[in-house]
């Protein structure tokens, strides 16, 4: 089955986001490989993203109005998982002034997938610009799987640098790199 051509962008709000909860997170297994369980595991985590602080989520739907691609992100803040984790590594790597230049301001780009029939067309672009648009933010920050990808080439692209390299988050045993960049992206 190929995935139609995406046909419009739209800024879901939470409860948007909610109603459509399964279909994104079918869509977040597809594009990561993952195992058909991954979507109720990961369901309760991303119910309790949207309540955080400068939430936001932009989705690209096909010809049907069906889900072909979704990003969501919000303010990064001491307490999250994600930050203390990113925290532990660059400090241990590069030190505190590290950390308060890259983590003191951040929008945390959680999570951007696309189809992986639709992937290859630009959506994912168009994800990430519109997602990032308008954040008040400094700067953005992100994670992402080590190894040559789509993803990789796409936030090369976008003027992403490297934060924190072949960090291995807790519970994962895959190295993952932390990228970043200053706000706005032109």
């Amino acid at each position: 089955m190929t995935a139609a051509p995406s046909r419009r962008l739209v800024e879901l709000s939470a409860r948007e986001l909610n109603a459509r909860l399964g279909e994104a997170l079918a869509l977040y297994v597809s594009a990561m490989n993952y195992p058909p369980g991954t979507a109720e595991q990961r369901a309760p985590m991303w119910l309790a993203h949207m309540l955080r602080d400068g939430w936001r989520c932009v989705a690209a739907l096909g010809e049907r109005d069906e889900l072909v691609g979704i990003g969501y992100g919000y303010r990064g803040a001491v307490g999250q998982w994600w930050h203390e984790q990113v925290r532990h590594g660059l400090t241990m790597v590069a030190g505190p002034t590290a950390v308060e230049e890259w983590m003191r301001d951040y929008f945390e780009l959680t999570e951007l997938h696309v189809l992986p029939d639709a992937q290859g067309r630009g959506i994912g672009e168009q994800l990430l610009r519109n997602l990032l648009s308008g954040v008040p933010n400094s700067r953005v920050l992100l994670s992402t799987p080590e190894g040559p990808s789509k993803a990789w080439r796409l936030y090369r692209r976008v003027g992403f640098v490297d934060v924190l390299r072949h960090y291995q988050f807790t519970g994962d045993p895959r190295p993952f790199a932390v990228l970043g960049r200053a706000l706005p992206v032109a």
